[in-house]
């Protein structure tokens, strides 16, 4: 899975002000990556606001996403919910010719128990034709996947080859690494801890604010996994603020906003998420102006 070391970053869905698809708004997202040395693309996650996507909806985005990338970057395709049988439904209904890999956050709102977690996963491992980065991230699903579980996974799975981390715990990302396969991926999901956790052993990240920012991003990860901490913590803190702002008031209500200052799409959201406040946009609107 080399192909996934490195940058990938959650796509968006923008939409218009009726509350429709952006589909050139999508097209100019994707384009923006590529073109400013991303490595691979991760579609409907959680900054994709999927939770509010028809399937309908979803398929438009695969679609567009499909069409745009025009097979320059490799595909990361987001399925996961708490219904363990309907993600397997899923895994198996959509065509996956096109993706490198799945994306399946850890069970939500259910909060099962560590055994409960592995149980899912494993029968979606049993499954899928692809292989499975697991997503943890406890403060959306009110439930943590601990070390000796994904490790467990690992090593149970052939097929688990990464973890999406976004405990925004460094000793827990060392944990993992420490006690997964050599060859399994631990990728930050949290961007104000990507690079202590590249230093430390991890396979890069999929990135909120690297979407925004993602010549910046690419190139903190990249010097990050060479080993040059110096003049990847240069990065590092000039990004601090923007990380600071793009998750103040929710994602991707932030990351929208960045967008919108950088001219590329709209900001609107779907409800229950609302736009980012004026006073959140202003700073937004200045630190886009000073970096870009």
């Amino acid at each position: 899975m080399k192909e996934l070391t490195g940058t990938g970053v959650a796509l968006i869905t923008p939409f218009k002000e009726d509350n429709s698809l952006d589909v050139d708004g999508l097209t100019r997202v994707v384009n923006y990556q590529i073109e400013n040395g991303i490595d691979y693309l991760v579609l409907l996650g959680t900054t994709a606001e999927s939770a509010t996507l028809s399937n309908s909806e979803k398929q438009l985005v695969i679609e567009t996403v499909t069409s745009a990338n025009a097979r320059r970057l490799p595909m990361v395709l987001g399925i996961g919910g708490n219904n363990t049988q309907a993600v397997i439904d899923e895994v198996e209904s959509r065509n996956l010719e096109d993706f490198t890999a799945i994306l399946s956050v850890s069970p939500m709102y259910n909060k099962p128990t560590q055994e409960g977690i592995y149980q899912h996963f494993a029968a979606i491992a049993a499954k899928s034709p692809k292989p499975i980065i697991v997503y943890n991230v406890p403060s959306r699903t009110g439930s943590n996947v601990l070390p000796e579980t994904i490790s467990w996974l690992a090593r149970d799975f052939n097929n688990i080859v990464a973890i999406k981390e976004a405990a925004g715990d460094i000793v827990q990302a060392m944990r993992m690494i420490d006690s997964t396969p050599d060859d399994f991926m631990v990728i930050s999901g949290d961007d104000m801890v990507t690079l202590p956790m590249i230093l430390a052993g991890g396979s890069g990240v999929i990135s909120v604010i690297g979407e925004g920012f993602p010549r910046e991003l690419s190139k903190m990860v990249q010097l990050g996994l060479a080993g040059n901490a110096s003049e990847a913590h240069k990065i590092h803190y000039q990004m601090m603020p923007a990380i600071d702002y793009i998750f103040a008031e929710g994602n991707p209500a932030g990351i929208k906003a960045v967008f919108k200052a950088l001219g590329i799409c709209d900001e609107f959201v779907r409800l229950p998420l609302v736009s980012a406040s004026s006073s959140l946009k202003a700073r937004i609107n200045d630190f886009v102006a000073q970096n870009s």
